[in-house]
């Protein structure tokens, strides 16, 4: 069997992520594992792992990694760094036609890259099987309480990024100091589970959707929100989950009920363009909306959340949002008037070591074998564009692509 040499690629997406899809120690796994695969290193400055670290594994570290045919990467990959004619594994961001991207998947087209996406990489029951979920449920929920009490001058804790890992973060729970406060969750995948674990670890009591509406509590609470609890579907019915993810547009939004209660919203839910927003910015300015920070780790801009104006970043993670002007205001906690949102766009990045431990393990376990072996559908149905163009699955991009839908 011919050798396949797979490049570590460095990630130079500004602003950098210091995350990487094989630890060191993984990537010495992968060649024992395969012994038919060398894994090259490219050379970074920027990532959790030093040279050194991939050096002392036994793994070559290189500048050029043009001599691979497999690049693996995080973040999308800048659109001069593209090599032709090869194959790369990244979160594309171009599935929900993200305008930002438009330009990218051109050039993949262009150069004749065979793109597949982690994000796609689902088993044969259509779960996803790698991705970075939970550390941005956790790190979500720890900046969103990081917000609230910044916002209210309530406790100081240490940013998530300035500890080492998972278990230096939670030495900051104890000092954690809330009012009785309501915060809503929305979500049930590995995001929101991310958060519950923040949560519960504060010791923050989770009560039902019913509870956090209609009855008062002398500590802090929240509840975990599903589609079912703030969505209704139109002209009255039954409400089915299939029904909704398979037709999301036939429903209604039913979220306002719990703006009128709540204190802290993490918003930890995938949201289609199809399905009806959370609220509007007209909703803001109603008497009684009482939403004052907002932890959007879904971070769809202009999406369900009229605040999510931009991203925000890691070195600057909040801004203020005014919903009489619907306007960002750089310097947060400006105003009692204003909305604090959160919504860093890597959230992961801010723990990579543990994240990038985490990933490495489900892509040699699950991905690995049917990317260097016999591919039992997972890879065919992740790969979005190959050989110049867009594959069968993923045909509904091609108005995208030509910019015919803009």
């Amino acid at each position: 069997m011919s050798e396949i040499r797979v490049a570590l690629i460095r990630e130079e997406k500004i602003p950098a992520d210091r995350r990487v899809a094989l630890t060191p120690k993984q990537a010495a796994e992968v060649q024992v594992k395969f012994p038919h695969v060398k894994v090259i290193c490219q050379s970074s400055k920027v990532r959790c792992f030093t040279d050194e670290q991939y050096c002392t594994q036994g793994i070559e570290v290189a500048e050029d990694i043009s001599n691979c045919g497999i690049l693996l990467g995080v973040k999308e990959v800048p659109i001069p760094k593209l090599i032709n004619d090869k194959t790369y594994l990244f979160f594309s961001h171009t599935i929900k036609k993200q305008s930002y991207n438009r330009k990218l998947l051109q050039q993949i087209i262009e150069k004749n890259i065979r793109l597949i996406d982690y994000e796609r990489l689902t088993n044969k029951k259509g779960n996803r099987i790698v991705a970075f979920g939970r550390f941005a449920g956790i790190v979500g929920a720890y900046n969103g309480l990081y917000t609230y009490g910044k916002k209210y001058n309530l406790y100081h804790i240490r940013r998530a990024k300035d500890c080492y890992d998972l278990e230096d973060v939670k030495t900051e729970y104890s000092k954690i100091k809330l009012p009785p406060i309501k915060i809503a969750l929305t979500g049930a995948g590995r995001v929101a589970n991310g958060a519950m674990e923040v949560l519960n670890g504060i010791g923050i009591r989770k009560v039902t959707p019913q509870e956090y509406l209609e009855e008062k509590f002398d500590e802090p609470v929240y509840a975990q929100l599903f589609v079912t609890d703030y969505n209704v579907k139109k002209g009255g019915g039954s409400f089915t989950r299939k029904e909704f993810f398979n037709h999301p547009e036939e429903f209604e939004p039913g979220f306002l009920p719990y703006t009128k209660v709540t204190d802290l919203f993490i918003a930890g839910a995938f949201w289609d363009h199809r399905a009806p927003v959370l609220f509007h910015r007209e909703d803001m300015l109603k008497k009684g909306f009482q939403i004052k920070a907002i932890a959007d780790i879904t971070c769809d801009i202009e999406g369900s959340i009229p605040s999510t104006k931009r991203p925000s970043t890691i070195d600057k993670p909040v801004y203020d949002y005014n919903p009489e002007t619907d306007e960002v205001v750089e310097e947060p906690y400006s105003s009692e008037n204003y909305v604090s949102v959160m919504a860093i766009d890597n959230l992961p990045s801010e723990l990579p070591r543990d994240a990038s431990h985490s990933f490495g393990e489900n892509l040699i376990q699950y991905v690995l074998p049917n990317l260097f072996g016999e591919d039992d559908g997972m890879i065919n149905r992740a790969t979005i564009a190959n050989k110049g163009q867009l594959t069968g699955p993923y045909l509904y991009l091609k108005d995208y692509v030509s910019g015919i839908d803009v």
